[in-house]
Order: C-alpha cells, then sequence, then structure tokens
C-alpha cells in the first residue's frame, strides 16, 4: 500500500490510453511509452508504473528540436537531415523531465530504480507517432506540448503512472 494518493498527483500518466492528464488544470496530452510493455525491471524497456516525482528538469529556454544527450544539449536542432545521418539515434528533444520513483522495492531501488534507468518525459520528433507504445521506456510527447507541460509543473511534483485507464 503506498503512502500517495492519486488525487495527491500533479500528473496522470494512463498506459491504457496512452494519455498524460493535468487533472487540477482538465488537460490531456497523447503520449507514447515502453515498446516493451509495462515494468519495473532495469534493462527492460518498459515504463515503469506507480509514484514517481520529477526528479529534476533539463532544458529550460532551449529551443523546439534541441538535441539531448545524456541530458546535455548537443547543440543541434533535430530536423531530417539529422535523422537521416543518424538513423538509429532515439532522440531525446526539447526537454526533459526525469523521474524518480518514489515506492521502495517496486520503482526505487535495486534492479527497479526509475530514476537511476533514466526514465524520462520528453519531447520527441514530429513524425513520431502518438498513442501507440514505441519508447525505450520512457514518457515521450510531441515538443510544443512538453514546453507547455515542462514551464507548469515544477521539480518534485508528483506523477502517478496507471496500466489501468484513469477516470478524470
Amino acid at each position: 500500500m503506498s503512502q500517495y494518493d492519486i488525487h495527491q498527483a500533479e500528473i496522470w500518466i494512463d498506459l491504457a490510453q496512452q494519455q498524460l492528464i493535468l487533472p487540477k488544470l482538465k488537460k490531456v496530452y497523447a503520449i507514447s511509452t515502453g515498446k516493451n510493455g509495462i515494468g519495473e525491471i532495469e534493462n527492460s524497456g518498459k515504463t515503469p508504473r506507480g509514484f514517481h516525482e520529477i526528479a529534476e528538469k533539463f532544458g529550460e529556454n532551449a529551443p523546439i528540436n534541441s538535441v539531448f544527450i545524456a541530458r546535455q544539449a548537443t547543440g543541434e536542432i533535430y530536423d531530417q537531415d539529422l535523422a537521416s545521418e543518424f538513423p538509429d539515434r532515439d532522440w531525446i528533444l526539447t526537454r526533459i523531465l526525469r523521474l524518480g520513483g518514489l515506492e521502495p522495492g517496486f520503482n526505487q531501488g535495486e534492479g527497479c530504480d526509475s530514476y537511476n534507468r533514466y526514465i524520462y518525459i520528453h519531447g520527441t520528433p514530429d513524425s513520431e507517432p502518438m498513442g501507440e507504445p514505441m519508447s525505450h521506456g520512457c514518457i515521450r510527447m510531441r515538443n510544443t506540448d512538453i514546453v507547455e507541460l515542462f514551464d507548469m509543473i515544477p521539480e518534485k511534483a508528483l506523477v502517478y503512472i496507471s496500466e489501468h485507464a484513469i477516470e478524470y
């Protein structure tokens, strides 16, 4: 039993419907989560469940389509030429909200730690589909949506990730 309640969370992530919900603001965004499914195991490529917090934010004031590697802006701006040059790159663009799990033994700690797994909410190329699981475990958003979210949500904000549809 968690010490948190879904109604305390500023962000709800509905893996079943591939949506990120801001319940207090009544905003809903299309997302794309782990193509390998749902789960907490390290190196699984799956999107973890449960309560998390926004542990760190990266990319404030960076231009739209800024490319990040290891949470650092590379100075590159994503476009089709860059995509063609690096066809196998997992594009992390525009902003990063790094998640830290809050449930010891489930999404926090050895073998399952969301923070150490580098689970992010981040921007992705606009050519990538939303509404279907396609990521390596992160929560992908449209670039304009991640900028809006980044500007509204503070560090330490509570995030709830559910494998079941969330009614709001």
